[in-house]
């Protein structure tokens, strides 16, 4: 059983959302919350924030394109 929850952005993260659906990304706006609530309950936002900390002190900081590549 599903629930709806209705989230508020401002305008700019809204069409970032949107773009990154437009793109292929993400079947949909909800499957990219879907993902990014999974992500962060399975710690693995805050996991991969320490390395990329990590990285960038050493000098070997990456640009993501989207946040599959976290995984």
């Amino acid at each position: 059983m599903r629930e709806i929850i209705n989230l508020s952005l401002p305008k700019s993260l809204a069409q970032s959302v949107k773009n990154i659906v437009e793109e292929g990304q993400y079947a949909s706006k909800s499957e990219f919350f879907r993902e990014l609530l999974r992500m962060w309950l399975e710690g693995k936002m805050l996991s991969g924030l320490v390395e990329s900390r990590k990285e960038l002190a050493n000098g070997r900081g990456k640009t993501l394109k989207s946040l599959k590549a976290l995984r």
